[in-house]
């Protein structure tokens, strides 16, 4: 199973969620050692993304809270991600089913988790 971008799709998104990322205060990108694309904060991920037979996922760090009410939902595009749901992670395989804004939202919230609160600050600062 690979997990390199080969779809438009693929591609296209993870270019946005790159464009979106990188403006994070300290944010960087890494692939792991599964050969999924990471945006960390202090190495730390807050979001994830693969490709398996050209559909894309991404993986975002939330709340339990926030991920118990995106699975609420009904005909939710959202499921817990696979060995890390249970601290919150929620993946989305079909991201044409989520406005863009919920997407930004929940990037925000999973840096915000995982950002130290020095770099909030500074994201506060920056988005006002």
């Amino acid at each position: 199973m690979t997990h390199q971008f080969v779809s438009v799709k693929g591609l296209e998104l993870v270019a946005k969620v790159r464009a979106f990322c990188m403006e994070l205060p300290e944010a960087e990108e890494k692939v792991d050692g599964f050969g999924h694309i990471t945006f960390r904060v202090k190495d730390k991920p807050f979001v994830m993304m693969g490709e398996t037979d050209g559909q894309p996922s991404t993986a975002i760090k939330t709340n339990l809270t926030t991920q118990e009410f995106l699975l609420q939902q009904e005909d939710t595009p959202y499921h817990k991600t696979a060995y890390i749901g249970q601290h919150g992670w929620v993946s989305i395989l079909d991201t044409d089913k989520v406005p863009w804004s919920e997407i930004e939202d929940l990037i925000l919230e999973g840096y915000a988790r995982t950002a130290p609160k020095k770099l909030l600050s500074q994201l506060q600062a920056t988005r006002k």
